[in-house]
């Protein structure tokens, strides 16, 4: 009888702690659905710019890497705002020492050295891989016009989503990923794609070239020396992370010029990859940002086992990947139907392809998601700072890998 009535009572309050994720699952669904349909923006413009691609080699690894570094900055941004919203401790006013100031500064400084920095890593990465590529200095020209406006636009909708989630009692770490991954992609694709109409006035080039280097050189020595010592903080922890994630992201954009003439041929595939990357980063990115929300507000402990309140957002973000994943490949089919890019696959072996890479790829990234939050919150560090930038580009990479596996498996992209 007594361990009847202890399982009975285990079994009520796991019913009542699904309850209480309800307005979770909910919020993080439509924050999860609409980043997916935005994030097919950047799809169809990946698909539709293969001649850019052709005409500018070294592109193509220059891309996953500016996605991606705009998923590192905001999406630590959104975990930071989101501890701050449920510690009670955010406040939307810009004022100096303010904490949305702070991560303003902080965007504006890290985008400008992170650019210069990943146009540099593209191209040693190209030739690494005996890739030919355009020089340096026109890479530089992409990057940093690229993602300056790109991150002009997210910015503004991240603050805007702040604001909003405070005033409503939205759960940020739940709205802010998703939303913040699908406006990376959104926003940078398309900046890139007009930053490289720049290069086609040599001395306009040339000129911006010089201009982004030394703003990408003065970014990092003022995040060094910002009289803000949060200012200082956010960007010395981020250092490492904004040096070696991007190398994560570089390897997926060189593993994708591996099967450039593949994915050209069924552009299809080139359409459903940047919401793929997009949202399977996007779920760690959740469940890292809920972890370490968790861990700084002592909810949770950091254990090597994980606790039930981390068990049960794994089971959120389960549900949610099912979903997400499913609606992806059924979007790409329909889109790829209705503007006519070649080689369609049919809808059900496309919709099974991209849901099995995704139920993948879920493994990963709830291990990965908690134990980077883990690990880091050990380490003294704040998680909200390495959590998602990290679980977001170790799913760039592994995202477009696995992709680039399952597909052959159903006949969509030929083996090689």
């Amino acid at each position: 009888m007594a361990r009847r009535g202890s399982l009975a009572r285990r079994a009520r309050r796991l019913v009542g702690t699904w309850r209480s994720e309800r307005p979770t699952l909910r919020q993080g669904l439509v924050a999860l659905t609409l980043s997916t349909l935005a994030g097919f923006a950047a799809g169809l413009t990946l698909a539709h710019i293969t001649d850019t691609l052709e005409e500018l080699p070294g592109l193509l690894v220059l891309i996953p890497a500016a996605v991606g570094m705009r998923g590192t900055i905001f999406g630590a941004i959104g975990a930071r705002l989101g501890t701050a919203n449920a510690a009670g401790t955010l406040e939307i006013t810009l004022r100096p020492g303010s904490i949305l100031r702070r991560n303003v500064e902080v965007a504006i400084l890290t985008t400008l050295s992170s650019s210069l920095w990943l146009a540099v890593l593209a191209r040693l990465a190209a030739a690494a891989f005996g890739q030919t590529s355009i020089p340096i200095w026109q890479l530089a020209v992409i990057s940093v016009v690229g993602g300056v406006i790109g991150s002009v636009v997210i910015l503004a909708v991240t603050v805007a989503l702040s604001a909003l989630s405070y005033r409503r009692g939205w759960d940020l770490d739940s709205v802010a990923a998703p939303m913040v991954t699908a406006l990376g992609d959104v926003a940078t694709l398309p900046s890139l794609f007009l930053a490289t109409f720049l290069l086609r006035i040599d001395a306009l080039a040339v000129a911006l070239a010089v201009v982004c280097v030394l703003a990408g050189i003065a970014a990092a020595l003022r995040s060094a020396t910002a009289p803000d010592p949060g200012v200082r903080r956010i960007a010395w922890e981020m250092t490492a992370t904004i040096l070696l994630t991007p190398i994560l992201d570089t390897l997926a954009g060189a593993l994708l010029r591996t099967r450039e003439p593949d994915l050209i041929g069924v552009p299809v595939v080139l359409a459903l990859l940047p919401p793929f990357v997009s949202q399977a980063g996007a779920l760690g990115g959740i469940f890292a940002s809920r972890i370490g929300s968790k861990l700084q507000i002592g909810v949770i402990a950091p254990r090597g086992l994980p606790e039930r309140p981390a068990v049960v957002d794994a089971g959120v973000v389960t549900i949610l990947a099912v979903v997400v994943f499913t609606l992806i490949g059924a979007v790409a089919w329909g889109l790829g139907h209705l503007t006519g890019l070649a080689n369609l696959p049919g809808a059900l072996v496309l919709v099974t392809a991209t849901l099995l890479a995704g139920l993948v790829a879920l493994p990963l990234t709830i291990v990965g998601g908690y134990v980077i939050a883990v690990w880091t919150y050990r380490f003294g560090w704040d998680p909200d700072n390495q959590g998602v930038p990290v679980i977001t580009s170790v799913m760039d990479l592994s995202g477009v890998a696995i992709v680039l596996a399952v597909m052959p498996l159903f006949g969509v992209l030929p083996h090689g």
